[in-house]
């Protein structure tokens, strides 16, 4: 596949008005959701980029500000790019209002070619005390200026490689402010827009289990025709020994576990969302990140076990998605996630798990 292929497709999903999704916690945050594990379904590296482009909306409609718009007129591709590892850091120095010159390296930028503009997260120049505690802020830039430069030279991914991440360095680049210090992390959406990365690995273990369902049905098919169906036994040992397709059906009924409980999970956090917008939504999204993490490891470990290498060599989607899924998913942080849940909860006066 080529690389600027998700480009393209992203593209033509805004210009259909396709990613104009409903905004979580307006009443319609499954339909969000959902729409978000349709694309996933499809393209795990298109996702990422519609994902970052859908919560960049997201992020504007919170805060008020249109997005701008060029010579064109078409509505721009966005990204959300908030990574801060050690040693890659963008600065800000303000002008007057909310203008600001942006100088600085932003790593883990995915689609950085092919986005007109992006919503990071900056920090002012001066480093000032209280702006470290209240968290960075947040800056819009069009990416089509000059001063703004790629690195794509770090990028030797096999897993997610058409997301095409790139660090991007500004040198003086003008920008504007979006909303105040710590915005980005303190608004409701933030952890409301982590819960729809789980969304994306939900529907990426769902079109696994769909392949998974087709073969499970052709061999089947392909069983009762030549007579050796499961038989007459009556018990499960009976129709194991009987049936040359068991360790298919086996795979299913664990699949169908997986993805019924994180489904339900999912639906019963956007329902939560729904009814209270602007609560805190931490624990949902630790404890749906968490639970779609492990949804998708399961998935694609008894999808694989039951079907071998065929698919994994003959299929290319499904190929693709067993290179992808393992990549994106680790934007969970496994132990560490369920330990700040585990420490959330112990401090939650309405903790529950009863019916």
């Amino acid at each position: 596949m080529s690389d600027v292929e998700p480009s393209r497709r992203l593209r033509a999903l805004i210009d259909a008005g396709r990613a104009e999704l409903p905004l979580p916690g307006r009443g319609r945050t499954l339909e969000r959701w959902s729409a978000l594990a349709t694309v996933a379904a499809v393209d795990l590296s298109l996702v990422k980029l519609f994902e970052g482009h859908t919560d960049a909306m997201a992020i504007l409609a919170e805060v008020g500000v249109a997005a701008p718009r060029g010579p064109s007129s078409a509505a721009p591709a966005y990204g959300m790019w908030a990574a801060e590892p050690p040693g890659a850091r963008v600065v800000f120095r303000a002008l007057d209002g909310n203008a600001v010159v942006l100088d600085g390296v932003k790593a883990w930028c995915s689609g950085a070619a092919a986005l007109d503009r992006a919503l990071l997260t900056v920090w002012p120049d001066d480093g000032s005390h209280a702006d470290q505690e209240e968290g960075p802020w947040l800056a819009d830039v069009d990416l089509r200026q000059s001063g703004v430069t790629l690195d794509a030279s770090r990028w030797k991914a096999v897993g997610m490689a058409d997301s095409a991440s790139a660090s991007v360095r500004f040198d003086a680049v003008p920008a504007r402010l979006v909303g105040p210090a710590g915005f980005y992390l303190s608004r409701s959406g933030f952890w409301q827009g982590g819960i729809g990365i789980a969304a994306c690995w939900h529907g990426a273990s769902c079109a696994i289990a769909n392949v998974l369902m087709a073969h499970a049905r052709t061999a089947a098919l392909a069983s009762s025709g030549t007579g050796t169906g499961t038989g007459t036994g009556t018990g499960s040992s009976a129709n194991a020994v009987g049936d040359p397709g068991w360790h298919r059906a086996l795979a299913l009924g664990e699949v169908d576990r997986l993805l019924s409980a994180n489904a339900a999970l999912l639906r019963e956090a956007a329902a939560w969302i729904d009814r209270h917008p602007d609560r805190d939504a931490r624990v949902w999204a630790l404890r749906t990140r968490a639970s779609s993490d492990e949804c998708a490891q399961q998935v694609l470990r008894a999808a694989t076990r039951a079907m071998g290498a065929g698919p994994l060599c003959h299929e290319e989607g499904f190929a693709r998605l067993a290179a992808d899924l393992p990549v994106f998913i680790r934007q969970c942080h496994g132990d560490r996630d369920l330990a700040a849940l585990g420490k959330a909860l112990s401090q939650q006066a309405d903790t529950t798990w009863t019916l």
